[in-house]
């Protein structure tokens, strides 16, 4: 006799064509993020859901929160099926949103091309993969017409590239929804439990702009950043001491990710702008890492001795953001060993439970007190998939076997 796992995953396959004709159409409509116009993307993709028969909300945030979060257009979409009563409610979450492609690529980034068993394209592998993941898990569980308790949920949100504040966290913070659990789009050979937070500022330099030819008229706002940088990067060799007891997460460490200023080549600079990525590991404070940092950075613009007599330099530090890590919540070990369990079985190896130095709009549902977990289609590292590189990719077979994974792990849950 056929088991009700074994079903799934027959289901699964006989419409594993139809899924990546879907990843392939939402794959063609580009979120690059920024500019982050993304309402067009959740119109296309509650249509291509409607033609399945699932009819998903539309959640439209308002522009002004959109603009103020640095965005044009999101629309959010909640798919609810709902099975019978008790249960839990579990969601399931995947962002549409995307970095832009950027360079290097030999396939079209919106093309959803397929070769030798990969489909390529920007956010095949994050994450637009896992709105398909967890839109045939939820359609092949209905195919079985089993008697279920609690209900499931498909949040396609737009916010995961600037944090999520639009995305996840407007919909929790309006009450449009309240899952007892969430499974979040992630890859396939590990469920991660825990995630590194993420503090980003911006450093405002400011000196006193002045003809090349009489530097000491002025003061040099790149020394000045220099400096300052100096002491920032000084601080990763302490961070190298300070570990995490999550498996998958190393220790913190900072970088300078975009560096501008200047007027012109013949001016000394008045004014650069720095901005800060700090990781923190889950054991950190972020009240405490913000208050260190801006500490050092004040000490060294304090420090800075302007040539020949210049003025000293100016600082402003501004938050631009704050993700708080992924803590692992009491209540998300049935999720665990769910994943733990079906993974293994399909395929043919131990999953592990483990933390990831990435931060995620995840930690948003940790906020608001929802276990979670985060698992889906995609390799064991995001190195192998290029995501947010050239000629990102996601192997076809993984994104069929982490569908059946997330099938069963679901039936299961609400089937109890």
């Amino acid at each position: 006799m056929t088991t009700a796992h074994e079903q799934l995953d027959q289901w699964i396959d006989a419409h594993f064509d139809e899924q990546v004709k879907f990843l392939q159409e939402l794959v063609r409509v580009p979120t690059d993020t920024p500019p982050g116009n993304n309402a067009p993307h959740a119109e296309r993709t509650a249509e291509l859901l409607a033609a399945m028969g699932l009819n998903a909300e539309k959640h439209a945030v308002p522009q002004a929160e959109v603009e103020a979060a640095g965005l044009q257009s999101i629309t959010n979409l909640i798919l609810r099926r709902r099975y019978g009563d008790g249960g839990k409610t579990i969601a399931l979450n995947a962002h549409g949103d995307v970095v832009p492609p950027g360079e290097g690529w030999t396939h079209d980034p919106y093309g959803g091309e397929i070769e030798d068993g990969k489909i390529y394209g920007r956010a095949t592998a994050v994450s637009k993969c896992d709105i398909t993941t967890f839109t045939h898990a939820i359609r092949a569980i209905e195919s079985l017409e089993a008697k279920l308790k609690g209900s499931v949920e498909l949040h396609v949100t737009y916010d995961e590239e600037y944090g999520g504040e639009v995305g996840p966290d407007w919909l929790l913070k309006n009450g449009l929804t309240q899952p007892d659990l969430m499974i979040a789009a992630g890859f396939s050979y590990q469920v991660v439990v825990a995630h590194n937070g993420c503090l980003q500022l911006e450093v405002t330099v400011q000196g006193d702009m002045a003809h090349a030819a009489i530097p000491d008229s002025g003061t040099d706002a790149l020394q000045g950043a220099v400096h300052i940088l100096s002491a920032l990067y000084a601080l990763n060799a302490d961070y190298l001491k300070i570990t995490s007891n999550v498996e998958g997460i190393s220790h913190p460490y900072l970088n300078v990710g975009q560096i501008s200023g200047g007027t012109n080549t013949n001016v000394i600079p008045g004014k650069v702008v720095l901005k800060v990525d700090r990781r923190m590991i889950p054991e950190e404070d972020p009240a405490e890492v913000e208050a260190s940092l801006r500490r050092t950075i004040a000490q060294a613009a304090a420090s800075f001795n302007p040539p020949r007599g210049g003025r000293a330099i100016g600082v402003e530090v501004k938050r631009i953001l704050l993700a708080r890590a992924l803590k692992p919540l009491d209540g998300n070990q049935p999720l665990v060993q769910a994943i733990q369990q079906h993974g293994e079985a399909v395929f043919g190896e131990a999953i592990p439970a483990v933390g990831t130095p990435l931060y995620t709009d995840v930690r948003i549902y940790g906020e608001h007190g929802i276990p979670g977990v985060i698992y889906g289609a995609g390799p064991r590292t995001v190195r192998e998939s290029n995501a947010k590189r050239a000629d990102e990719n996601l192997v076809l077979e993984d994104l069929r076997k982490a569908t059946k994974v997330v099938a069963r792990t679901v039936f299961d849950l609400l089937s109890h």
